[in-house]
């Protein structure tokens, strides 16, 4: 069965209405254990022929590392704009996952070169925000911009997790990025959280206790 492809059928009537600046936003990270959350943001150019462009961007979790490594690079030099920007572990533990979420969010419309006429959110919608916006659910398999925001947002995040397990070789986090797995369970009850752990989240809240 084909892999269903993102289409620009939200982009395209807010084009047509003269929204030339519609940022796609995604989250990446938000059941990990560790780490931080990330979001994406990115601006297409309106023009239909990015549809054949960025033909293989799909929701970043339908695409291999490798694939997501390839289309990164050709997302940003196609872009408009496009930001990446976190919510750290610790603002997932104060907060909670789904303001953090709106804070990486946040974070990184406010990192953008270009003011966004309108909003495409995946799932979320963003409350503070003055910005027209749409929050669609699974936004990253059905529009082209929230998926190419996805895409940011998880290789971005995967590579800081590669970095991080240079400093917490324990845990083995180039592996897992920091999700739920068993080799990840076997090291927290081995070894116990480090301080990239969401204590909020379990199994490392009932670690704790």
């Amino acid at each position: 069965m084909p892999i269903e492809s993102p289409s620009l059928a939200y982009e395209l009537p807010l084009w047509e209405a003269g929204a030339l600046h519609v940022a796609g936003l995604d989250e990446a990270g938000r059941g990990a254990w560790a780490g931080p959350v990330s979001a994406g943001c990115v601006i297409l150019p309106a023009e239909t022929g990015i549809i054949n462009q960025l033909s293989g961007v799909r929701d970043s979790k339908l695409m291999t590392p490798r694939q997501r490594s390839i289309w990164s690079q050709t997302i940003k030099s196609t872009a408009l704009a496009y930001s990446i920007a976190f919510a750290s572990n610790r603002e997932v533990d104060t907060l909670g996952i789904v303001p953090a979420t709106r804070l990486a969010m946040r974070r990184a419309l406010a990192a953008l070169d270009i003011q966004p006429d309108f909003l495409l959110v995946d799932a979320l919608k963003l409350p503070d925000i003055n910005t027209p916006q749409n929050a669609l659910i699974k936004g990253d398999r059905h529009s082209l911009s929230i998926a190419a925001a996805s895409v940011l947002a998880k290789t971005e995040r995967d590579a800081l997790m590669v970095e991080m397990d240079a400093q917490f070789p324990a845990y083995q986090f180039s592996r897992h990025k920091g999700y739920g797995t068993k080799i990840h369970r076997a090291a927290l009850e081995r070894s116990g959280p480090c301080e990239i752990h969401r204590y909020s989240f379990n199994p490392i809240k009932s670690l704790q206790d």
